[in-house]
């Protein structure tokens, strides 16, 4: 059984958001009882109150300075996002989020010096203020805190990162001491998009690639590798019996040639069972307890480490399962999940190329079609992808449609200099699905963090020789 293994992380970032009680009810009518939440917003916390639902808190990075600079500002924070839910009663909060992969190497060091500080602020506060023995501060950190050297890729030869060795040794020395987990993000779907030569059955679990043989010690997939590479780098430090919970992982369904409904069933339904079986790694035997990335599709995440960035959810954006999956006993009793109740969507409208354009359409297009793409979430478009099959037309309105319904299907939103024109009439074809978008509880005007201009130049391009391709 998997009553307790599994939970979910639920991010913000979308332009059109589900109410969170509608999410909450879901999560409830699919007996999902833990979340790991990016923000500690208050309408998103007040609606687990008198749920049952145990919650992980996130302080986002661009707070860490701010509160490893002044206890007062870790006190405040607490007061504010953690105590006074305690004092309504109903809530369930056991971890608070320190950051989120912090030591990123992407981030180029900009938190490795406030993050220990931080950390330790917020465990004061939570001393202070009486609920540090149920309630843990912890900082979850992505796998490339730690490796094996290229001459010998085996777990037994994992250590922290060179660069941040001596803060992850402090950092763990002082979790281990207030008896705080370990949060490791770990995604083998990573290892298969990094690297072209990585074999794909050992993204999966059915046993189907050459394994790894380290001393003797055998491993099937990358999961149990790449954790107890993990397990290996805290006995170095010196703290070999610490708690480890993995706080992401997952598959996405779309925005690249690997990231599709098939694979992702295909990887749920392993983890699922190996998880539900209870023998955890070779280093670490026993149950596991994981944290599904993610509940629902993000359209406003970051692409810039690929377009399948906002695609993680089991759950599309207006809460529609997208396979079948045994979340309850993970033995393959397949069904799919229960979506979201109630949701009300815009109307049912779409934007498309008009074909009577005046004359020019063609030089025309280029620029109307980077702004709706630059504005909106085109990434379904790519070679590979859900939506990579259309022809001319179908590329362009489906990024004129992306854009008009990212903008609640404002009229001054679907016109393009005389493109584009509304009609009644379905436009999804060839098993791409253009969107209605719902109506939300927070609606997000401008698309933020989108880095599309080098894909769009090529987009842009191939528009003009009539071969519409957006690499994935």
């Amino acid at each position: 059984m998997l009553a307790g293994a599994i939970g979910v992380n639920w991010g913000s970032l979308m332009s059109h958001r589900l109410p969170p009680s509608t999410v909450v009810r879901m999560l409830k009518d699919n007996s999902i009882n833990k979340v790991k939440l990016f923000d500690a917003d208050g309408s998103t916390v007040n609606a687990f109150a008198r749920t049952g639902i145990e919650l992980m808190l996130g302080i986002p990075n661009d707070q860490l300075s701010h509160l490893a600079r002044d206890y007062n500002n870790a006190q405040r924070w607490v007061t504010h996002n953690v105590t006074k839910y305690l004092h309504i009663g109903g809530f369930d909060i056991k971890y608070i989020a320190v950051g989120n992969e912090p030591f990123l190497e992407s981030f180029n060091g900009a938190f490795i010096d406030v993050t220990l500080p931080a950390l330790k602020n917020i465990h004061r506060a939570l001393v202070e203020a009486g609920i540090s023995h149920h309630m843990k501060p912890t900082v979850p950190l992505n796998a490339d805190v730690y490796d094996s050297p290229a001459d010998s890729p085996i777990p037994s030869s994992g250590n922290f990162r060179a660069d941040i060795r001596k803060h992850m040794v402090q950092l763990v020395h002082f979790l281990h001491a207030i008896n705080a987990p370990f949060i490791i993000n770990i995604y083998p779907f990573l290892s298969l998009y990094q690297n072209p030569n990585f074999p794909m059955d050992f993204a999966f679990f059915e046993g189907r690639g050459k394994p790894l043989d380290d001393a003797g010690v055998i491993y099937t997939n990358v999961l149990d590798a790449n954790h107890d590479t993990l397990i290996w780098s805290l006995k170095k430090a010196g703290v070999p019996d610490m708690k480890v919970i993995v706080g992401e992982i997952g598959w996405p369904t779309d925005g690249d040639k690997n990231a599709n409904v098939k694979q992702a069933k295909r990887f749920y339904d392993g983890l699922l069972t190996k998880l539900a079986r209870g023998k955890g790694t070779p280093m670490r035997p026993g149950r596991m307890e994981v944290y599904l990335f993610a509940l629902i599709d993000e359209d406003l995440k970051s692409v810039l480490p690929g377009n399948f960035e906002r695609h993680w959810g089991i759950f599309t954006y207006d809460g529609r399962p997208k396979f079948q999956m045994d979340i309850s006993t993970g033995r393959g009793r397949d069904k799919y999940l229960v979506g979201a109740k109630g949701v009300e969507y815009l109307a049912e409208q779409w934007c498309v190329l008009n074909d009577e354009a005046a004359g020019g359409i063609f030089e025309r297009i280029p620029a109307s079609v980077n702004y709706a793409c630059s504005n909106a979430d085109c990434t379904s478009l790519g070679y590979g992808c859900s939506c990579g099959g259309l022809d001319q037309k179908g590329n362009v309105s489906y990024a004129f449609n992306a854009y008009f319904q990212a903008q609640d299907q404002d009229e001054r939103a679907c016109d393009f200099q005389g493109l584009a024109k509304i009609e009644k009439k379905n436009a999804s074809q060839n098993g791409c699905l253009f969107p209605v978008q719902i109506l939300s509880s927070r609606a997000i005007r401008t698309v933020t963090g989108v880095e599309l201009c080098p894909l769009l130049k090529i987009f842009v391009a191939l528009i003009l020789l009539h071969n519409y391709f957006f690499t994935c």
